[in-house]
């Protein structure tokens, strides 16, 4: 899709300078019947990644052959976008500096309870921001390092930005640390170790000791 302006013509705007990637993870759709709509997309070959049940919700994700975006179904939930960022905190001081009404972090208590602060674990998945543009439409920020198995294609590893890729190489890097703890010995194949661990990271793997 391409904007244009009153000329008819593709207006092009330089983008700002970023410092961390937000990238679109997930649209969430309210739908009036989740059975019908597993039904829907299974049968169109989407892959099911959740279908999660609650007191008075349940929902489906599914991904598209090919995307590297999901679709969220669901009853008993509100509809949203959802973005995954690498560093939530940092991620939020960035939006907050351009001038966005944004949420302080939050993760949420064993018992369901909205929590100030980033998850204590900083464990993947559990750490999240919210904001809303003009219109009202609501944007999640969540916190991704690691991804569940099945998430990512075994061995598919990209990047989209230096930023994402030196977040990368600094969590390898410390896991690396502790790595060298445990053999209690300097490893000369360290590169190796690093392209594993990240590797393993996003494709939900289990990582390397």
């Amino acid at each position: 899709m391409s904007i244009t302006d009153n000329q008819g013509e593709a207006a092009v705007e330089t983008p700002r300078a970023r410092k961390i990637d937000l990238k679109l993870e997930a649209i969430a759709t309210v739908v009036a019947d989740v059975d019908r709509t597993k039904r829907f997309y299974s049968d169109l070959g989407w892959r099911l990644d959740a279908d999660i049940a609650g007191e008075g919700f349940r929902v489906l994700q599914f991904t598209p052959p090919g995307s590297p975006c999901s679709a969220i179904f669901g009853s008993g939930i509100t509809a949203a976008n959802y973005l995954i960022v690498s560093d939530i905190e940092a991620a939020r001081a960035e939006l907050a500096g351009s001038g966005v009404d944004i949420s302080e972090v939050y993760h949420y208590a064993a018992d369901g309870r909205r929590v100030s602060g980033p998850d204590p674990e900083r464990r993947s998945y559990a750490s999240w921001a919210s904001f809303s543009d003009p219109d009202g439409t609501g944007w999640s920020l969540q916190e991704i390092t690691q991804r569940l198995p099945g998430r990512v294609e075994t061995g598919d590893t990209t990047f989209t930005s230096s930023p994402e890729l030196a977040a990368a190489l600094r969590r390898a890097a410390a896991a690396h640390g502790e790595h060298e703890k445990r053999t209690g010995q300097h490893d000369d194949n360290w590169p190796d170790w690093y392209a594993e661990y990240i590797v393993r990271e996003q494709s939900g793997r289990e990582l390397p000791r």
